[in-house]
């Protein structure tokens, strides 16, 4: 099993491997690149999201600058709006579905680590360092119909279903159920959305 199929499959794998470094650093290079062109050059956007997003559908609008670690893993339905300085640390997928609207710095995560720090770093080096810390990651998936607030935080292995609002400043922890509003911290239903 490749450290890309164990990253995908949620297990421990390691950040450092060669596949994947290339596959960060590609993405790296192009992320740079859509944030640095100019705003007006909408087709010179798009060829760049082809080269970096998994997939997308029509009218996508993502406002620079936008952070990712792979982009490959990231899916966009039809119709959807990331507005500036959003961060998608995309380990694992991320699919959004149709119609979303993500609001400025949004952070969504898929990416965790071990609490303990020996599993975490593993042996130290003859020189005191260490490798890359292990990781492992959990998918997120937004439902049809979303608006994620300003400011958001989504953590690994959360489900928001279709036609919910998430409130600004929220740190959504759990899979929030469809037609509902939620915010706080921890994010948590408050209505349902009529």
């Amino acid at each position: 099993m490749t450290e890309r199929e164990k990253m995908l499959a949620g297990l421990l794998y390691d950040c450092g491997d060669k596949e994947l470094l290339e596959q960060w650093h590609k993405a790296k290079n192009l992320i740079r690149d859509y944030n640095l062109d100019n705003s007006e050059d909408r087709l010179k956007k798009s060829n760049i999201l082809e080269q970096l997003l998994g997939g997308y559908g029509d009218n996508l609008w993502i406002t620079a600058p936008f952070y990712v670690d792979y982009g490959n893993n990231i899916y966009f339905g039809n119709n959807c709006e990331v507005n500036m300085n959003c961060t998608f640390l995309d380990d694992n997928k991320i699919k959004i579905g149709d119609n979303a609207l993500i609001a400025p710095n949004v952070q969504i995560y898929t990416a965790f680590h071990p609490t303990n720090a020996k599993e975490r770093f593993g042996k130290s080096k003859d020189n005191g360092s260490f490798e890359f810390c292990k990781t492992q990651t959990a998918p997120v998936k937004i439902g049809n119909n979303v608006w994620i607030g300003g400011g958001v935080v989504i953590l690994p292995d959360v489900t928001i279903g279709d036609n919910v609002v998430i409130g600004a400043g929220s740190i959504v922890t759990n899979d929030i159920p469809a037609d509902t509003i939620a915010y706080g911290n921890p994010c948590r239903v408050i209505r349902k959305n009529v």
